[in-house]
């Protein structure tokens, strides 16, 4: 081997190391330290314009940072741009251009508290000092009232990047290009049930690098985007091992990404999926604010340069294969013969009007051979028997009275049901785990079909030993269960 070739290699893997100990030392240090910068205010995902104002007024009493309003919203609401830096690099990051997609919007809160703090000086001088970071936290806050991914037009502002009919989308573009920003960062939530292709595991989070044209070129700026999203995924794999995706690359030239890449800024997207037994995505969120704030540095340093994007494509695509709770060949009686299949169960939130809340109603969401699918919980049911469950037959003159009742030996006897004479026209749901039904209500015949209501007994032996109520598992013998709540049907 040429002399001065090996010494260059020996010069190449020395500084390489070299990074990669200064990024996972920053990383490391982001994610021990995150709770003293997490804001508290905003702990779950159903939050709202009115929630982060406070938020960014007092910001704007910081003189380090520039606060200015960018625009409105169709329903009137105000769009600020939150600014730090003296750099001449330009970083824009945007986030719940869909309303019911608020895990990077809290991020971007804690990020910038630690910006705001003295911890991590050199590396925060590094950063200020080389970038201008740029923050649209909440662009379609008239979608976040009411907790859905549309604006009050009903369109989907990510779908808005050419015709912009929308205010919140003329506003998105018009900041980008006046910041003419190197770096995009659009921040998304996605379904809880995508999985990392052919594992078990979540897509906690989701990376892509939008194509810019239909033949899906690689050029310097989508390239960058790439690399970035290496030196991300890396860091995920230290907090969540094998649970980050990739999202298919096809071209859509009406999404904003695509044309943000097209426009010349390195446009990366990242997508908040979901996260064992992480129902507000709170671990997520932290995962969120530590691989931002990493990548900023390692584009502030211009690390990421160095990095091949040769990993980027061996990174899993997404798949969406995951259940809320997978039965694995449960025993099915009809007709007098005996079927064994797998069940997935998916739980829907349903929202609370004027709260910020919501409660499960749940499906099944398939059933028969279910081998090449996951579930975040999994029960071997080979040996167990799908049982109908009963109505109870004593009717109870309120709700009340079932502090009275020993609930789960009501369970273990068959009883899925309860009947109420007295229902408050309010109450949406049971927090006792059998369903409430109200004095006429007639219950179906159980025929175990796709899309109805999963609520039945697994019994084993002549015995009892599970119920499944409205999705959730109830182990009969100890009680144990993540059970949230049972239906009230009228």
């Amino acid at each position: 081997m040429n002399k001065k070739y090996y010494q260059l290699t020996i010069l190449y893997f020395f500084t390489m190391f070299s990074v990669a100990g200064q990024e996972n030392d920053i990383t490391g240090k982001l994610f021990s330290t995150y709770e003293k910068y997490q804001e508290p205010s905003i702990s779950e995902r159903r939050i709202k314009h009115d929630d982060i104002q406070p938020l960014i007024a007092k910001i704007g009493e910081d003189s380090r940072f520039q606060v200015n309003k960018v625009g409105e919203s169709i329903e009137g609401r105000s769009l600020s741009l939150i600014s730090i830096g003296t750099g001449t690099t330009n970083v824009f990051l945007w986030s719940q251009m869909h309303g019911d997609e608020p895990t990077a919007t809290q991020a971007i809160f804690d990020i910038l508290h630690f910006l705001s703090s003295d911890d991590l000086q050199q590396e925060k001088d590094e950063i200020l000092k080389n970038l201008k970071l740029h923050f649209l936290p909440m662009l379609n806050p008239d979608g976040a009232q009411v907790y859905k991914r549309r604006n009050a037009l009903g369109i989907d502002i990510n779908r808005d990047a050419l015709m912009l009919q929308s205010p919140e989308g003329r506003t998105l573009k018009r900041v980008r290009d006046s910041l003419d920003a190197k770096f995009g960062f659009n921040l998304h939530d996605q379904s809880t049930y995508y999985n990392a292709e052919r594992t078990n595991k979540p897509a906690t989070i989701s990376y892509l690098a939008p194509a810019f044209n239909y033949e899906k070129e690689i050029n310097e700026v989508r390239g960058d985007a790439m690399k970035v999203i290496v030196f991300m995924n890396r860091i995920i794999q230290n907090y969540a091992p094998g649970q980050v995706g990739r999202y298919n690359d096809d071209f859509e030239p009406r999404a904003f990404g695509d044309n943000i890449q097209k426009w010349g800024t390195s446009a990366i997207l990242i997508e908040s999926g979901g996260y064992k037994d992480d129902v507000e995505k709170q671990f997520i969120r932290k995962l969120n604010y530590v691989s931002i704030l990493s990548a900023i540095y390692t584009i502030a340093k211009e690390n990421y340069k160095d990095i091949s994007i040769s990993e980027y494509e061996e990174i899993p695509q997404n798949d969406r294969k995951l259940f809320d709770l997978k039965l694995k060949g449960v025993i099915y009686n009809l007709l007098d013969k005996q079927y064994q299949l797998d069940i997935g169960i998916h739980r829907n939130e349903v929202d609370i009007p004027n709260k910020n809340s919501f409660y499960y109603s749940s499906r099944v969401a398939d059933q028969g051979d279910l081998s090449t699918f996951y579930g975040y919980d999994v029960l071997e049911a080979e040996e167990y028997t799908i049982k109908p469950g009963k109505v109870y037959p004593n009717i109870l003159k309120n709700i009340e009275e079932l502090s009275q009742l020993k609930v789960m030996e009501i369970l273990k006897s068959g009883y899925t049901y309860i009947r109420v004479e007295n229902i408050p026209e309010k109450k949406r749901f049971s927090e006792w785990p059998i369903h409430i039904i109200g004095p006429s209500y007639k219950v179906s015949k159980f025929d175990l079909q796709v899309g109805i209501n999963p609520t039945f007994l697994l019994e084993k032996d002549g015995e009892n030993e599970f119920a499944i109520i409205n999705g959730f598992l109830i182990n009969l013998s100890t009680g144990d269960g993540k059970f949230k709540n049972a239906l009230i049907l009228r």
